[in-house]
């Protein structure tokens, strides 16, 4: 009987905690006509967030996703890609069967090219979902998968890195040269938002893109390895993708081995370790430093000439808060952030039993309507404060230093 009150107790006292602490509206930073072309045709950004009440806590929301996340079926014909330094990559596109005949004109079909996170591909329960929704919406899906994390041979000692974007380069070049037509835009999930936000700094007007979008990505790489480091979170999440590099590694051992020392590779126990080891040295950087540097996007938005709406969680334990470039983004007319309080890592779970659509799913699906059905409202929102880039530069170049 005692054990009984204890648990109403608890029971009680939780639930009134989450319904007085928990459900709230996500915070939108943009600057005012992209802000209003959200609030328009994304009503989504306006509501109240209400995450699980038995795992809305960061770190319980994103381990939670891992086993509850339903695999909705998608099927996948693939396309091999060869690089200019002699490697290869996959390119997986949807098959037409779940796609909705809203545009029935193939060759002008919108199409959205989604980016995995660290070692993963198109068979990730969230890509599965977006791709989903993106056919049921009437829209062409591909998936980008990164070196070597389909299955397919590693061809070089490079596989894949965080500001190196020219494999994305090739891949929007080559669906751009298919589908001239067809207007494209990029989803980017944990490591695939940071290689999209890259892309975006990198080549600036010339992306190729009308919009792109990124979910639970690390701004700051310092901050990422930082926040990973701390004791609870190495053991829940550094040693875990840590393994999956090494594995990855390992599997593709003999490419590696003919550049870097694979051995002292597969003694990383921390993903810093492994940057230090391998990605820093095969991708030419001096120093894992030097590599956090370049590879940090809230140094380069500045440079976004593309419309691009970010979701992130406050108690992301991959992404902290203060590293989320707020301020920026109030001087950034193509920059919006979409910050809720929680949500975790590629969370977002809501409901009791958070196994379908999630909150992440329902934001993709609104802005993925808006961009395609209001492309011209979109470019004409972005580009209203297009007389003030000058000082927009100014003002950021300020901010970052």
């Amino acid at each position: 009987m005692l054990g009984l009150s204890l648990l109403v107790g608890f029971s009680t006292g939780l639930l009134a905690y989450y319904w007085a602490r928990v459900p709230k509206r996500p915070l939108l930073v943009a600057c005012q006509p992209f802000h209003s072309f959200l609030e328009k045709h994304c009503p989504i950004v306006d509501e109240t967030f209400y995450p699980t009440p038995w795992c809305f806590e960061g770190r319980l929301q994103t381990i939670v996703r891992v086993f509850l996340k339903s695999r909705p079926p998608v099927h996948y014909h693939s396309e091999v890609l060869r690089t200019k330094d002699g490697g290869q990559l996959l390119l997986d596109w949807a098959d037409d069967e779940d796609r909705d005949t809203g545009h029935p004109d193939l060759e002008s079909c919108p199409i959205v090219l989604f980016l995995p996170g660290l070692t993963g591909n198109s068979e990730e329960t969230y890509i599965l979902h977006m791709v989903r929704t993106a056919r049921q919406q009437g829209y062409r899906a591909v998936v980008f998968n990164n070196r070597g994390c389909k299955g397919e041979e590693l061809l070089t000692y490079r596989a894949f890195c965080a500001n190196n974007t020219e494999d994305l380069e090739l891949v929007v070049a080559h669906i751009k040269s298919q589908f001239p037509r067809a207007p494209l835009m990029a989803v980017g999930v944990s490591l695939g938002g940071i290689l999209v936000l890259n892309y975006l700094g990198r080549k600036g007007r010339e992306a190729g893109l009308v919009a792109a979008m990124t979910f639970s990505v690390s701004w700051d790489s310092f901050e990422t390895t930082h926040s990973l480091e701390r004791p609870l979170n190495q053991v829940l999440f550094n040693q875990r993708l840590t393994a999956n590099l090494r594995q990855l590694i390992q599997r593709h051992r003999k490419v590696i081995a003919e550049k870097l020392d694979v051995d002292h590779v597969l003694k990383a126990r921390s993903i810093r370790e492994f940057d230090e080891r391998y990605t820093a040295v095969a991708f030419g950087y001096n120093s894992c430093k030097e590599y956090y540097q370049a590879a940090s996007p809230r140094h380069k938005v500045h440079r976004f000439h593309v419309p691009v709406l970010c979701l992130n969680a406050s108690d992301d334990p991959f992404s902290p808060q203060h590293a989320i470039p707020l301020d920026a983004a109030q001087c950034v007319p193509t920059l919006a952030l979409l910050v809720t309080s929680h949500g975790g890592h590629i969370g977002f779970l809501e409901g009791l039993f958070p196994r379908h659509r999630s909150y992440m799913d329902r934001v993709f699906a609104q802005f993925v309507g808006a961009v395609f059905e209001h492309q011209e409202e979109l470019q004409a929102a972005v580009a209203a404060e297009g007389g003030k880039e000058l000082e927009q530069d100014q003002s950021l170049l300020l901010l970052d230093q």
